[in-house]
């Protein structure tokens, strides 16, 4: 079955033409389904590019998905045009002001790891979020700066600086392979990474609640389940596109900017080859496996979503 998507959506031609399954709402609305209802909190400045990836990987499952674009109210992105945003998305404002109930939520990173949570300038409206998911979310999926700030809002986990960037590809290990979540993974996973910051495994292990499912020897715990909150935090990037390291590479270096050849990404390590995409299998199946698990255990009546 197919992601349901507006038919001007930039992506619903990008995936359309990659083979992915879309539907547009009227047809959707002709079939005697109740389709799964999906949000991306779309925290990144390249809001397209980042609304492709996840849709990439969510429409790629059996079953029917009703994809919703959310922003932050009062933020003005500076990368996207402001006709796509008023097009597509709704404010968080907006969509709490309905009462409405979500049977998934994915909110995204954002490129702001060196300020401290609270100095974040929507931080007081996104905690509202986290606390709306407990009663309005059946299942939450905090990625990477989205992540670490769900894990530091409800369990008092801290993010670490860096004294150098985590960037590249770098071998996980499962810790979890009877986790419905990680169905079909190797015992070895490549994951991109990118990011100033870390959680350390010793404070995660000291949080009540929290389960590491995968992680890195190199660069700490990837994959963390907060079964309690109905959410899981990953912390690297498995829905990145094959040149999105090479992306973040290129544009630093014509800024000037000291950075590191992403590790174990390009051929040989040699930025003027083309990189190999060696993580894409395992991004679609954590995030179908998400999907699935949403599926056997939401409520067909949304309303009684939040009451777990």
């Amino acid at each position: 079955m197919p992601i349901t998507l507006p038919n001007d959506l930039p992506a619903f031609d990008i995936l359309s033409n990659e083979g992915v399954m879309v539907m547009s709402p009227g047809r959707a609305a002709m079939q005697d389904i109740r389709p799964l209802r999906i949000g991306l909190l779309n925290l990144m400045p390249k809001k397209i590019q980042t609304e492709n990836q996840f849709a990439r990987l969510i429409g790629a499952t059996p079953l029917q998905i009703d994809f919703q674009l959310i922003r932050m109210s009062d933020h003005e992105s500076r990368n996207t045009a402001a006709d796509h945003l008023q097009s597509f998305y709704r404010t968080f404002r907006e969509v709490e002001a309905t009462g409405e109930k979500f049977d998934g939520l994915i909110i995204t990173g954002a490129p702001i790891e060196h300020l401290p949570f609270d100095q974040v300038t929507y931080w007081d409206e996104l905690t509202r979020v986290f606390e709306w998911t407990q009663s309005h979310v059946h299942s939450t999926f905090g990625v990477c700066w989205g992540g670490m700030a769900m894990a530091w809002h409800f369990n008092g986990l801290k993010k670490h600086p860096l004294d150098h960037k985590a960037f590249g590809c770098f071998r996980h290990r499962n810790l979890a392979p009877a986790s419905p979540y990680l169905r079909g993974f190797s015992d070895d996973v490549l994951v991109p990474v990118s990011r100033w910051t870390e959680v350390r495994q010793d404070e995660v292990d000291a949080a009540p609640g929290l389960r590491t499912l995968i992680a890195s020897d190199q660069v700490g715990p990837c994959l963390l389940e907060d079964a309690g909150r109905r959410a899981l935090y990953v912390f690297n990037h498995f829905e990145y596109d094959s040149t999105t390291l090479k992306d973040e590479y290129d544009r630093d270096v014509v800024a000037g900017k000291e950075i590191n050849v992403p590790v174990n990404y390009y051929p040989d390590d040699d930025p003027r080859l083309a990189p190999t995409n060696r993580w894409r299998s395992h991004a679609h199946l954590l995030y179908g496996n998400w999907i699935n698990e949403i599926y056997q255990t939401t409520y067909y009546d949304m309303a009684k979503i939040g009451g777990e």
